[in-house]
């Protein structure tokens, strides 16, 4: 049975205050999460029937999109005040680039069209939020704002691993550079940065980055739905 205090107001769950920023996170984002493990283009990825196509798309896109994104996780570092957290994000900062060189190398490259891909609308919405975030928002925020693309990739990869067709899946090589014990280190680090920042925010403070991180949870689901759809500008 949960622990009960009172207020003047009534009881208050002692279990749900005592929460970790994350977890409080996580539960607010978990409908959308459930609704990106239901997309037509992560199951296309899981049993290999994925059109080439739209897998391409999705590559040309998430590397454009971690250009910006690298560059709002060293904007996050310069704001920061502890060493280690400054460090953290300096890392990731050059992990991002480093995944982005080997999409580039990888599959990008590859692609016979001369034409430099522009960003979709998806993919701009989310690089254009996080640059806002950045410019105008507290560093507490701005960390919850990148969250999601470490977390919610973190657990699709894994589902996408737990389930995906063995043998012929021509996405098979991709599919396991969602493994490895570095990125789930840095994906804990992340979490566990942007929980020692909420413990020194206001209930309000933590309801901004509560916010921030379910919306960008959002524009993760935009981002696959996008390629999926082959999103293009109307005009």
């Amino acid at each position: 049975m949960p622990a009960y205090g009172t207020t003047k107001y009534g009881f208050v769950n002692l279990k749900l205050t005592n929460m970790k920023w994350s977890e409080q996170a996580w539960n607010a984002s978990k409908p959308t999460y459930n609704e990106i493990l239901k997309q037509p283009f992560i199951k296309g990825l899981i049993d290999g029937t994925l059109d080439r196509e739209k897998f391409m798309f999705y590559i040309q896109q998430d590397a454009l999109y971690l250009a910006e994104y690298g560059k709002v996780l060293t904007g996050i570092a310069s704001k920061l005040s502890n060493p280690g957290h400054i460090e953290a994000f300096i890392h990731f900062a050059g992990d991002s680039m480093a995944v982005e060189k080997a999409l580039h190398e990888s599959f990008v490259s590859k692609i016979s069209s001369t034409e430099k891909p522009e960003p979709s609308p998806a993919c701009l919405l989310y690089t254009s939020f996080l640059l806002r975030q950045l410019a105008n928002s507290p560093v507490e925020v701005i960390a919850s704002a990148v969250l999601p693309c470490f977390w919610i990739y973190r657990e699709v990869g894994n589902y996408i691993l737990e389930n995906q067709m063995k043998g012929q899946n021509p996405y098979h090589e991709w599919i396991n550079t969602y493994g490895g014990e570095e990125f789930d280190a840095s994906v804990n680090l992340a979490i566990s940065i942007c929980d020692e920042l909420a413990q020194k925010c206001t209930e309000e403070q933590r309801q901004q980055m509560t916010n921030a991180y379910v919306m960008c949870s959002k524009m993760e689901w935009m981002f696959w739905d996008s390629a999926w759809r082959l999103e293009k500008w109307a005009v």
